[in-house]
């Protein structure tokens, strides 16, 4: 018999199947205690911002919860799977029970999926986040970027820009992360091939506060003027072009082959530790 999968079912997965989250009556959900629910280890959310958990607190004292928790029962306990924010601003209230909805859930995929659901159609997530938590999508549950757009509700080129965003330098996915720049400002320095001169654009853009469109017209400006000939890197072959290009979407990440008289090496980025992880799953995977 084939297993019935909540994947790809959106927001409709994070409740039973049976009930409509406006129609539920008390009596159809459970109501937990705040000590045996676990924080979902597959949030895609990185940074919750204090002001808004503030906020909710004060929404949560004066009318209660009105959105119930997800959960799936595993063990003695529950793993969370829907309203981190949620559970958080309980826990510091000191509330002890919570209403949620009870969910089979057997894999750590459609862990992974419901999660990035939910914080993605209900919660803002930044461009770093999203694309975070899309990659884990292709890894983690081998999707494609198409089935991606899909289940996320997006088009495929969205899905396709936002990751290229992994391709930055951790220091300029940290300030699109603090929105010191915008998502079209990262695209823009993403055209720059020169990770120096890159750096530069981007330094200029913070401190003169430059508009995306002012962003892209140097990023353009530097690429059709490079350094001086003195500075200039001796010109790669095709093939090495080619290798490297083949290897950044195998690996999602920037990939330079250096090439000897003999021999050579092959240099990989990671962007942080998770990154880190990510790029051990997949040589493990290319030994099997």
């Amino acid at each position: 018999m084939k297993k019935t999968s909540r994947l790809g079912r959106g927001l409709n997965a994070l409740i039973p199947e049976h009930q409509d989250a406006s129609s539920a009556g008390d009596s159809q959900i459970s109501q937990i205690s705040v000590g045996l629910i676990k924080a979902n280890p597959f949030q895609p959310r990185l940074e919750f911002d204090s002001q808004a958990l503030e906020e909710l607190k004060i929404s949560i004292q004066e009318k209660g919860i009105i959105q119930p928790l997800t959960v799936r029962k595993k063990n003695e306990h529950y793993e969370l799977i829907a309203g981190e924010r949620r559970l958080r601003a309980v826990m510091q209230l000191g509330i002890e029970k919570v209403p949620a909805y009870v969910i089979k859930v057997d894999s750590k995929e459609e862990m992974l999926e419901l999660a990035i659901i939910e914080n993605v159609q209900r919660e803002k997530l930044n461009p770093i986040e999203q694309a975070t938590a899309y990659q884990r999508l292709i890894d983690e549950c081998s999707l494609t970027q198409e089935d991606v757009a899909k289940k996320i509700g997006k088009e495929r080129t969205t899905i396709t820009n936002i990751l290229r965003l992994l391709k930055l330098p951790e220091k300029i996915q940290e300030s699109v992360k603090k929105e010191e720049i915008s998502m079209g400002h990262a695209r823009a320095l993403l055209s720059i091939d020169d990770a120096d001169v890159q750096h530069e654009v981007w330094k200029k853009t913070i401190k003169e506060s430059l508009s995306v469109r002012k962003a892209e017209q140097l990023a353009k400006q530097q690429n059709n003027h490079p350094k001086k000939e003195k500075h200039a890197k001796p010109k790669r072959s095709v093939f090495l072009q080619k290798v490297e290009q083949e290897l950044r979407e195998i690996l999602g990440t920037k990939v330079v082959v250096h090439s000897r008289k003999e021999g050579g090496s092959i240099e990989v980025e990671f962007y942080s530790p998770e990154d880190l992880n990510r790029l051990i799953e997949i040589f493990d995977k290319l030994k099997d």
